[in-house]
């Protein structure tokens, strides 16, 4: 008789996000970076037929347990099938046809230490650098992290087309180049390793400033970024300073989360969120990184910010802030980074050390820089700065422009907060 469908859905739901990635890596080294779609599809036709029995016969005593050996005999089954028709340059795949060896070598490359060390392969083949930056982060995501293809166009605000052409094209720059899964070394590590970085860390800021205008804060794609981090960290071998600092940035931003956005779903700024609701634990989490990534005397763009943040999440209220400190970080931080982005946060630092009218100055320099014509920060921090120095003319100047180029509810709401903040001044 069937079971309640919904909790089985959901208990599939909970495996597949938890499990999928593992599994994909494991059986990737089993067929070859050549086959991921293999492994992908093995994965997904185990998860498929759990629903199917489970719907009828209840979950399982050991659920992980089952799926991976469905997933186990899926392969082995595929091996033999087709071993007069494909040949797996795996070492692994020739051992799985055998009937002497086939048990002991499940047995082996199934074990905790060997998931984990296959997951960080799968790390650095999706991050390999002759994949353009999109398609590695949306490989990363379909197979490291179970999302399925909606779900990646949905974060990324783009049609599933273009997700299955960027997954097609890394696939093949995969075979074509015939990429090793493993984790590189000496040089080529530090090398590959920065790459692996930046690539989560963009992911990270496509879920912390996500471009969707009803999810202002994509939960998942920041989650993932962070345990994608916590599986490099771990490992005996890498034993890098910036990925330690990058995982001290990216738990220090997530621990101000609750209080980033209000009941409307609106972003909220340093100033007007309620430090009572920061997550205290999360915070001592990233300050403990942080120590541990600056005892390597390194440093990185991910260390200054992680410092940075640091300073915002130990502050007691918006008004102690130590922005003497942070002026400096971002002095440091311009001779690796001189972005505008960077020049711009710089110059609001500033307003506070020396004065609204000094930071406009700054801004004047770099105004006509074409990034900005469609960051609306610019636009509304500007404002700001015009308001603060008693200049409301231009400050509503600079507000409608952006209300001409931003229409969406979010942006509506922060352009309608800073007139407000400032109403007394209009």
């Amino acid at each position: 008789m069937p079971v309640n469908e919904k909790n089985i859905s959901n208990k599939i739901d909970h495996l597949f996000r938890h499990e999928y990635g593992k599994l994909v890596s494991v059986l990737t080294k089993t067929f070859g970076t050549s086959n991921i779609e293999l492994a992908e599809d093995i994965v997904q036709e185990a998860m498929l037929e759990a629903l199917n029995r489970w719907t009828y016969n209840g979950i399982p005593t050991n659920p992980v347990g089952w799926i991976y050996k469905v997933a186990k005999n899926k392969a082995v089954n595929i091996l033999n099938r087709e071993k007069y028709k494909r040949q797996y340059a795996s070492d692994i795949a020739h051992l799985l046809q055998s009937e002497w060896t086939v048990a002991p070598t499940l047995e082996q490359i199934f074990t905790d230490k060997e998931i984990a060390d296959d997951q960080l392969r799968m790390i650095f083949t999706c991050c390999n650098p002759i994949i353009s930056k999109d398609s590695q982060v949306a490989l990363t995501l379909k197979t490291l992290c179970g999302f399925s293809i909606s779900e990646i166009a949905k974060a990324f605000l783009t049609t599933e087309e273009n997700i299955n052409k960027r997954l097609v094209r890394a696939r093949k720059s995969i075979k074509d180049a015939n990429i090793l899964f493993e984790v590189p070394t000496g040089r080529e590590l530090e090398q590959r390793l920065s790459s692996v970085l930046e690539t989560i860390y963009l992911l990270f800021n496509e879920g912390y400033n996500a471009t969707s205008v009803d999810n202002p804060i994509r939960y998942e794609l920041c989650e993932e970024s962070i345990r994608l981090t916590e599986i490099i960290a771990s490992n005996q071998i890498i034993k890098s300073s910036n990925t330690y600092a990058l995982l001290a940035l990216m738990i220090f931003n997530t621990s101000r989360f609750k209080s980033r956005i209000d009941e409307f779903d609106n972003i909220l700024d340093l100033e007007h969120q309620d430090r009572n609701q920061w997550d205290k634990e999360l915070i001592k989490k990233g300050l403990y990184y942080l120590e541990f990534a600056t005892q390597q005397n390194e440093v990185s763009i991910y260390h200054i910010l992680a410092t940075i943040s640091a300073h915002h999440c130990t502050a007691l209220d918006f008004k102690s802030t130590d922005w003497k400190s942070i002026l400096s970080l971002y002095d440091m931080l311009i001779k690796i980074d001189n972005s505008p982005i960077v020049l711009l946060n710089r110059a609001i630092v500033f307003s506070k050390t020396a004065s609204p009218k000094k930071a406009l100055q700054q801004l004047e320099k770099i105004k006509d820089n074409s990034v900005f014509s469609s960051y609306f920060p610019y636009y509304t921090t500007k404002a700001t700065l015009h308001f603060q120095n008693k200049e409301s003319k231009k400050a509503k100047k600079l507000l409608d422009d952006a209300l001409k180029k931003f229409d969406t509810r979010n942006h509506k709401h922060l352009i309608n907060k800073v007139l407000n903040d400032f109403s007394g001044n209009i």
